[in-house]
C-alpha cells in the first residue's frame, strides 16, 4: 500500500487540484492534507486499499502497473465519494481521528464535493486515450449505481425492526456496497493489463469476495474495534442501531441473547452500559464468530476466483498480501 501511494497520490493530488476552489478546499480537508484553515496537513491518509488491488491485478496478469495509475486514481475518489456522503448519511463527527467534512464545512459543502470526486473520477477515465478507458469507464459507472443500490439499503434496514431484516438480505446489501467497489478495482485492473473478459470476470469475483470479507471484518471493528485505532467512538454503530452483518446474524440466531439484542435495538441506546450489553449479547448470540467464520469463508472464494485467472499464483502474491490483510487488520 505504500508502494501504492507513490505511484497513485501524485496523480490523485493532480487531480484533486483540478477541482474548483472551494470544492478543492473541502477535498482536500477530507484526503488529511490540509487543515480547515487550508494550511498544509499531515494528517493520517485512508489506507489506499482500492488504488492498490487496481494495480496488483494488473501486475498479477503481467500489464505494467504504471499503466494502470490512473484507473487506481479514479477508484479512489469514487471511493472518497462515498465516504463523504456516507458520514452525512450516518451523521458521523469523526473519520481518521479528526472531524469529517460536514462536521467542518456543514452538509452542503460536504455533498457537493463528494459529487464532484465522481464526476473527477469519470472524467479521468474519459480522458484516458488507453484501449481500456470505455469499458473502465462503463464498469465503474456500472459499480456505483450497484453501491448506491447497496447504500439505500442499508439505509432502509433501519426503518426496519430488529426481526425484519434477513442475513440474506444483509449480505447483498454487503455486497453491494462493499464488494462492488472492490470487484471493480480488480477488473480495472485487469482491463488495464490488456485481460480477456474471462480474465477480467474472475478479477471481479475475487474482488467482490474480498470486499465482503472486508465489510464482515469492518463490521467486527465497528463493535469491537479501538477508538485510539478506528478514530471513531466506541460502538458507534450500535448507538446508530446499524443492522451490519455481525448483529444480523445474532438477531437471527433463535438464542436468549438474540432476543436482549432485539430489545436493545428497540429502544434508545446511548449509555456504555447499554453499548456493551448489546455487544455482548451479539457476541453470545454467535454473531462474532459467525462474522470471523464467514469471512474465512469469503476470502477463500475470493482465492477460488483468483485462480482462474491466474493459474499460477505466484505472479498474484500482491493480491494475496492484500487479501490477508483484509481480514487480519484490526482497524
Amino acid at each position: 500500500m505504500e508502494q501504492t501511494r507513490t505511484l497513485v497520490d501524485p496523480q490523485l493530488h493532480a487531480a484533486v487540484d483540478s477541482l474548483p476552489g472551494s470544492i478543492r478546499r473541502v477535498a482536500m480537508y477530507h484526503f488529511g492534507w490540509q487543515q480547515a484553515d487550508g494550511t498544509p496537513s499531515s494528517a493520517r491518509a485512508g489506507k489506499a486499499i482500492r488504488p492498490a488491488l487496481v494495480l496488483a491485478a494488473a501486475r498479477a496478469l503481467g500489464g505494467d502497473p504504471q499503466r494502470a495509475v490512473r484507473a487506481a486514481v479514479a477508484v479512489e475518489l469514487a471511493h472518497n465519494f462515498t465516504l463523504l456522503h456516507d458520514d452525512v448519511i450516518d451523521e458521523d463527527r469523526t473519520r481518521r481521528h479528526r472531524p469529517t467534512a460536514w462536521a467542518v464545512f456543514g452538509i452542503p459543502d460536504a455533498v457537493i464535493a463528494g459529487d464532484a470526486m465522481l464526476a473527477l473520477a469519470q472524467r479521468l477515465l474519459a480522458e484516458d486515450t488507453g484501449p481500456a478507458s470505455a469499458r473502465a469507464s462503463a464498469r465503474l459507472s456500472t459499480c456505483v449505481i450497484e453501491l448506491c443500490a447497496g447504500q439505500q439499503a442499508d439505509c432502509a434496514f433501519e426503518e426496519r425492526g430488529p426481526d425484519e431484516v434477513s442475513l440474506d438480505e444483509c449480505l447483498t446489501m454487503a455486497t453491494a456496497k462493499t464488494g462492488a467497489l472492490l470487484g471493480c478495482a480488480c477488473a480495472l485492473g485487469a482491463l488495464y493489463a490488456g485481460a480477456g473478459e474471462r480474465a477480467v470476470g474472475a478479477m471481479d469475483g475475487f474482488g467482490r469476495e474480498a470486499g465482503l470479507a472486508f465489510q464482515l471484518i469492518d463490521d467486527l471493528i465497528g463493535i469491537w474495534g479501538d477508538p485510539a485505532q478506528t478514530g471513531k467512538p466506541v460502538g458507534a454503530d450500535l448507538v446508530a442501531h446499524k443492522k451490519s452483518l455481525p448483529v444480523v446474524a445474532a438477531l437471527t440466531s433463535g438464542t436468549p441473547a438474540a432476543a436482549e439484542l432485539a430489545a436493545l435495538y428497540r429502544g434508545p441506546m446511548n449509555t456504555p452500559g447499554e453499548v456493551s450489553h448489546a455487544a455482548d449479547a451479539i457476541d453470545r448470540a454467535g454473531g462474532r464468530d459467525w462474522a470471523q467464520i464467514c469471512a474465512a469463508d469469503r476470502m477463500a472464494r475470493a482465492v477460488h476466483h483468483l485462480s482462474r485467472a491466474v493459474p499460477d499464483l505466484a505472479p498474484a502474491g500482491d493480491l494475496l498480501t492484500l487479501a490477508e490483510f483484509v481480514t487480519r487488520r484490526t482497524h
